[in-house]
């Protein structure tokens, strides 16, 4: 199935507004989601028997500063019976939570090998996902300062008196 079949599927689902924008005359396809409209819509290329959308390749978070103030999420989708394929990229939400991270819905309720990817965008860039069920960091320890692979981290000379060498 076409990139261009599987966007026509979705605005005749959810209506046009549920795709923001996309590019699909490149080698990987993608659409840009409504943030309100992705867990659905990414229920929806799941479940539906002509999309079959079973596996979650790659969930990978984007600075996107300094050329635009915001964060992002980009997924990686594959039908394996269909053999088929689109990216979809979502723009997270300034935060409303006491932590003030830029916010975006989980799919781990759709795809369970979220929950990691998940927690490595929380971990590494602060995107906070809405509705994960064990949002907590996953490669830096419980107590670090700050999210690395951020554009204006600045990385800490030590760690609980242990001198850190980049």
């Amino acid at each position: 199935m076409s990139a261009d079949e599987i966007q026509k599927i979705i605005n005749d689902r959810f209506g046009a507004d549920a795709i923001l924008s996309s590019n699909l005359d490149v080698s990987q396809p993608w659409l840009e989601i409504h943030p309100e409209k992705l867990a659905e819509v990414c229920l929806f290329l799941r479940d539906d028997p002509t999309l079959y959308f079973d596996l979650l390749e790659c969930l990978s978070g984007v600075d996107y500063r300094p050329a635009a103030e915001k964060y992002g999420v980009v997924y990686h989708l594959y039908s394996i019976p269909r053999n088929h394929k689109i990216v979809l990229k979502c723009t997270a939400v300034p935060g409303t939570h006491e932590n003030n991270l830029p916010e975006i819905p989980s799919v781990s309720a759709v795809w369970k090998t979220a929950e990691w990817h998940e927690r490595e965008a929380f971990d590494l860039l602060g995107i906070f996902f809405n509705n994960h069920p064990d949002l907590r960091r996953i490669l830096m320890p419980e107590d670090w300062e700050g999210h690395p692979l951020r554009k204006d981290y600045t990385g800490a000379e030590e760690y609980h008196g242990i001198k850190i060498e980049y």
